[in-house]
Formats: structure tokens, sequence, C-alpha cells
């Protein structure tokens, strides 16, 4: 048998490392699933040998099932209905996150705000009913201290006519729902996105970090007119906006975010907010959040949350569309 020379062992060992490198940074195909959920749409793009459309709209329809005001049998519609009903994991942790982001919002975000949304009326059908005394008969009814979740898992309200609405906050949540499934079968490179919001995870099919848009805040715009474009991995995004849902009345523009401590809809300069967070759940309850208190009290709140970006579009004193960011978040922004 011929004996191996040193150089042998070097070629050996070179061709196994280059085959562990190989077979490490195999591309597989990426994947494109998308379809209808919660009354808007949702698209994912993730690196995985087979499709997985299936699993992604079981995971969906979990949370709808848990949070869908639409749904009578619905977890969070029972809740509302006074029945003696145990808090799924799902409604727990939604439920945990929200009373947290109340807290530090100093009430801004509020899922007891229902009864006032309920008033109102989808796209403010019911505007022209509105009266102080209404209001006012609402409010004592609205509050995130009115409610918690107690040691056994139920649901205790502190006034009787306390409802949830999770819909700001539950929509994010199910993009976490879908990346969590996804980081469980080890899916590195993915994108998940549910009416405007996002996860995303490694890079895109070009092997690179993924590209997120954010909406020129006009009425009249549509989806594809982007405002910046942020360049992300790793992270979360939601945004919130009253540019294309809100009514005129005397002259004066209220926007679709209902204010849980007035009861009346916001009036401010802030068009459209955008939160980069490490899950979307947290980024889509204080993009709500930024939308009630405005740009100055935004800009307070992000200071005492480091783990945040923010990128806003308002309405300067000249009324023309300016715009302010964090630090961080200017790190993302796309130049060209």
């Amino acid at each position: 048998m011929k004996k191996l020379r040193p150089w042998h062992y070097l070629f050996l060992l070179v061709l196994v490392i280059s085959t562990i490198w190989i077979l490490r940074n195999r591309t597989t195909e990426m994947q494109n699933s998308k379809g209808r959920i919660f009354g808007t749409t949702y698209h994912a793009k993730y690196e995985y040998p087979t499709s997985l459309e299936t699993e992604i709209m079981e995971r969906l329809q979990q949370v709808d099932a848990t949070f869908s005001m639409f749904n009578s049998n619905s977890l969070l519609s029972r809740i509302n209905r006074g029945e003696e009903v145990a808090a799924d994991s799902l409604f727990a942790r939604v439920f945990t996150l929200a009373q947290t982001v109340s807290a530090e919002t100093n009430g801004a975000f509020d899922i007891t705000v229902a009864p006032l949304v309920n008033a109102w009326g989808f796209g403010f059908s019911k505007a022209d009913s509105i009266t102080p005394a209404l209001i006012d008969s609402l409010l004592p009814a609205v509050g995130y201290t009115h409610v918690r979740l107690t040691e056994n898992g139920q649901i205790e309200k502190l006034h009787p006519r306390v409802m949830m609405d999770c819909g700001a906050i539950a929509k994010g949540f199910a993009v976490d729902h879908v990346a969590a499934m996804f980081d469980s079968l080890g899916i590195r490179n993915f994108m998940i996105e549910i009416g405007g919001e996002v996860v995303v995870r490694g890079t895109n099919s070009h092997g690179k970090p993924w590209r997120i848009g954010v909406s020129v805040p006009k009425p009249e715009a549509g989806n594809a007119d982007v405002q910046a474009v942020l360049s992300v991995t790793n992270k979360a995004m939601a945004t919130s906006g009253n540019y294309r849902n809100h009514y005129v009345k005397d002259g004066k523009r209220y926007a679709h975010t209902i204010h849980p401590r007035t009861g009346y809809p916001v009036q401010h300069s802030l068009l459209s907010a955008s939160v980069v967070a490490p899950d979307c759940a947290t980024a889509d309850a204080y993009a709500t959040a930024f939308m009630v208190v405005g740009l100055d009290s935004a800009k307070s709140i992000l200071e005492q949350h480091p783990e945040l970006m923010g990128y806003f579009i308002y309405e300067n004193a000249d009324g023309e569309m300016a715009t302010w960011c964090t630090p961080r978040m200017n790190e993302l922004l796309e130049t060209e």
C-alpha cells in the first residue's frame, strides 16, 4: 500500500472543510405563501424544502379563534360576554404584554377601548350619533386597570361593562406566532408579513438584509407608494397611521385612532408611526400608542425604551410632510 505524503493529508483536510462549507451554505428554495386572514392579506417568504401554507394558516386560525371580534365563538367574544372561561396561552401572553405597554404609555395603549370603538362604529359610521353624554357614560368602563388575569387563568373585570378589543396587538402577535413556528423548524431566512406588520430573519434570496417599505402617508397614495425603505434583519416592524382612515366634521379632520382617556378620535400632526422592535406584537402596540399620544410624547417614550426604534411622518407647521426617526432607525434607512 502506497504511503500517504503530508501534502495528501493537507488536500484531504481542504476537501473536508470545503464540503462542510458547501453543505452549510447550500441554498434551499425560497418558498412563497400568501392568502387572506383577519380581513387583510398575509405574505411569507421562507427558505424551506416544501411549502408550509397549511401550517401557516393553522397558526393564523389559532390566533383568530382566540382574538376575533367578529367570531362569536372566539375566546375574546366569550370573555366580553361575561362567560367564565379560562384564558388560553395565546390570550395570556397577549394580555400580559398589552398591560405592560399600557403601563409604559400611561394608558395610551388600552385594549379595554372596545366600548368606545363600538360606539363610533367601523369607519366612524356612527359618528353622527356621538354625544358628550354618551362618551361620559362609556368612559367609566374603559381603563386597563379595570381588568386583570388571575393566577388560575381567569379574566377578572373590576367594572362589569369592560370589553376588550385586541385588534391593535393581535395582528402583530399573529406574525410572531408564525415566526415562532419557522424558528422551531430551523428556518434561518424568512419574512412573514400580515397587513403591513412584519418579522424578518436572516437574509433574502439575494443574501442581503430584507427591505421593508414605509408607505407614503396620503389618503390617495397606493400601496406601492413608498416614503422610505429600511434594510432589516432579525427584527420586527409595525406601522400605524391616521391618513387613510378618518372623517371630517365642521372643517376638522378626526383620525381613526380613539384616545382611551378622552373617548374621542385624536387630533395632532402625527400621520404615521413605524416601530422596529424585537417582536411584532410589541411593535404593533407601541405604534398604536404613538398615534394616540402624538409626536412629542412618542419621542419621550422612546427615550425610555432603547430596545425600540421609531420612524415618524408628521405634518409640520407649514402643512408639509416631515419625518423624524431615532438614531438607530436612521442607520437602517436606505439612502438610494
